[in-house]
């Protein structure tokens, strides 16, 4: 059977060209399996139906394990099948045994773009060149006519909260799926919302500054002033405010602090240096 131009079976030889370098036009799905693996034979027509019907939104790379013992060994399989999706050259997904059509679809539509992520750019593009209100004209036309794109979703809220709409904005964020927080970026943004919400009707950032410096023990001008320093992109400076407050009046406000500190760990993506010094330095301030 002549197999579709989006379904290959791939060897060692072009397995770099055929899904390494391919992943950066589309996401490829990589299907390790073997003959005498039953439930390889249940998913493999699953993921050939899968195929079909995304007509090239996204690759299907089928690896014969037993032949191809190099490619299994390179990338750690160790039980079949084992399924790999790999985006932008890298490997971004993958499960383990046969899974239900749904579960495979959920991890698809996470990584495979959609019409609306050009409008979504566009927004992005416009609101990084000061032209707030002409990205919220665009996030809005482009969620009405996708508004099961939860990253639109999350940006479309987060927008609205930074300019004032905050009951629309929370209107709209009840509309992301249940799986969106589980994304990294979404998490981010949501993070970045409980700072918008702390500061909203709190004094601008120099009255917070000559409030910290006539009174270094106002907790309340530190909480905010470190929200005020993190959406201006001050980040370290904002974590040095919060952190003073934990060391010094911990118990405030329900411990504000120290949340607004691990919140913000999640918004600068949990990882790099500065995330791993300051949680270094409130494991300290809290034993």
């Amino acid at each position: 059977m002549i197999q579709p131009p989006y379904i290959s079976d791939v060897t060692e030889d072009i397995f770099d060209q055929v899904v390494l370098t391919r992943s950066r036009e589309v996401p490829v799905l990589v299907d390790f399996w073997a003959s005498w693996c039953g439930p390889c034979q249940t998913l493999m027509p699953i993921l050939a139906r899968l195929a079909q019907e995304y007509q090239g939104r996204f690759f299907l790379a089928k690896v014969n394990s037993d032949e191809q013992q190099g490619l299994a060994t390179r990338f750690g399989v160790r039980s079949l099948p084992t399924v790999k999706l790999f985006k932008d050259g890298a490997e971004v997904g993958q499960f383990v045994g046969a899974q239900p059509e749904r579960a495979i679809r959920t991890l698809l539509e996470s990584h495979i773009p959609r019409p609306s992520d050009a409008l979504l750019k566009t927004a992005l593009d416009l609101e990084s060149a000061g032209q707030r209100e002409a990205a919220l004209a665009t996030l809005k036309d482009a969620h009405a006519t996708d508004p099961a794109n939860d990253r639109l979703t999350a940006h479309l809220g987060r927008l609205l909260g930074e300019l004032g709409f905050v009951n629309e904005s929370e209107d709209v964020l009840k509309r992301l799926s249940p799986r969106a927080l589980g994304d990294n970026e979404i998490a981010a943004i949501m993070a970045r919302l409980e700072f918008v919400r702390m500061v909203a009707g709190a004094p601008p950032l120099p009255e917070l500054e000559h409030r910290v410096t006539a009174n270094p023990k106002d907790a309340q001008a530190r909480v905010w002033l470190g929200a005020r320093y993190l959406l201006a992109g001050r980040h370290e400076a904002a974590l040095d405010s919060w952190l003073s407050v934990v060391k010094t009046n911990r118990a405030y406000g329900d411990d504000i602090a120290r949340r607004a500190l691990v919140n913000a760990f999640t918004l600068l993506g949990g990882k790099g240096e500065l995330v791993r010094r300051y949680r270094g330095l409130l494991a300290a301030a809290i034993t």
